[in-house]
């Protein structure tokens, strides 16, 4: 029997050629940036590394021999040294380096009962000597990961570049081209937005009913005042990073976390406006002393752990994404789970016009009451 019958081939699709000059050339300034980021960037190399859908559609693209055992493909460090024409040596010394981060994507030492396993399968083919006790092995995560480390391998380089690509035309596929509204993907999005609409016409009427002003410019000035407070953007700057419309409605490109925060914000703010306002013997309150409010609950014991976990997930999910990032809140960022890329892009992920449809109705009235 054929002694590479476990060697299946991983190929480059040949519209991707590796060093496809076109490629390079067709790449967004923004595209450049993070290619560059990924040899120095943990949060991003993690995001890719944690989209399921991303590294499968690069597994589908890359052509080299891949080792199946134990239902994974694996690579010996020669055989990752002469995929990306460098010395082994060169690879033992960024193992070295970043081992915690290889061995979280896959990276292992094969040894005992597992090592006698795979030498019945794979020894005629890697040549692996009997007296070895240990083997390092990486599956195709970690195969990726240190390519995206390597900066002396130029092949490395131009994988990074093909890679991207792929990152980002999987996402807009699974998006259906865009972006902006990739929160409503979640299930939980629905539900928030609801919610959020019945805490908000609290904020109003208590605006409405103890603060002087306008109406119209006292509920805008307080709502960026809460934005500022929540994640230190107001709308302006929100919808300048997102790329929206003066049309768009900011609070519709909002993650479900994200929506219940601020409903909650808003909710306390109003009620403390409305406490105020008693003491104050029904006197309308000024517009400042309304930022005092807000500026008073965001900085309560309380608040602190809820604005730092939605502060992290809008900070990172934004990136991870929608390409986005907000500088403001940048020290939140951390890498988008497995789990996360599922909900927006992945098996969880929903149809969110057809949600709409079969909650037409009570949508209707959900709108009709916030235009009141």
């Amino acid at each position: 029997m054929d002694n590479r019958r476990n060697i299946s081939k991983l190929y480059f699709a040949p519209d991707t050629d590796v060093g496809s000059k076109s490629i390079i050339q067709n790449r967004s300034e923004m595209e450049i940036k993070m290619e560059k980021d990924l040899t120095v960037s943990g949060i991003e190399r993690q995001n890719i590394l944690n989209n399921r859908i991303a590294v499968d559609a690069i597994r589908q693209k890359l052509e080299l021999p891949a080792m199946l055992f134990n239902n994974e493909y694996c690579f010996t460090k020669q055989m990752v040294a002469d995929f990306y024409d460098i010395d082994e040596r060169t690879i033992e010394r960024y193992i070295e380096k970043y081992s915690i981060e290889l061995s979280g994507n896959g990276y292992i030492l094969c040894k005992g009962k597992r090592l006698k396993e795979f030498k019945l399968q794979f020894a005629h083919v890697i040549n692996v000597g009997s007296k070895t006790t240990q083997l390092g092995l990486f599956n195709f995560r970690s195969f990726l990961n240190i390519g995206m480390l390597l900066t002396e391998s130029e092949k490395a380089k131009q994988m990074r570049s093909v890679m991207l690509d792929i990152v980002i035309s999987s996402i807009n596929e699974r998006t259906g081209g865009g972006t902006k509204y990739i929160n409503r993907k979640d299930v939980n999005y629905l539900p928030s937005a609801i919610a959020e609409i019945n805490y908000r016409k609290a904020l109003t009427s208590a605006l409405n009913k103890c603060v002087d002003g306008h109406p119209t410019m006292k509920y805008a000035n307080v709502t960026d005042h809460i934005y500022k407070a929540v994640f230190k953007e107001n709308a302006k700057e929100y919808k300048k990073l997102l790329k929206l419309e003066d049309k768009d409605n900011v609070r519709h490109t909002m993650y479900a976390e994200v929506l219940l925060l601020v409903a909650a914000f808003e909710n306390g703010v109003a009620y403390e406006i409305e406490k105020k306002y008693k003491e104050n013997e029904g006197r309308l309150l000024s517009m400042q002393a309304v930022f005092d409010i807000i500026d008073t609950f965001a900085e309560h014991p309380f608040q602190l752990p809820h604005l730092n976990d939605v502060r992290s997930k809008m900070a990172s999910r934004d990136l991870g994404l929608r390409d986005v990032y907000h500088g403001s809140i940048a020290e939140y960022l951390r890498a988008i789970s497995p789990e996360e890329f599922e909900r927006f892009i992945g098996s969880e992920s929903i149809d969110f016009d057809s949600i709409l449809e079969a909650n037409k109705d009570v949508l209707k009235r959900l709108k009709q009451a916030e235009d009141e």
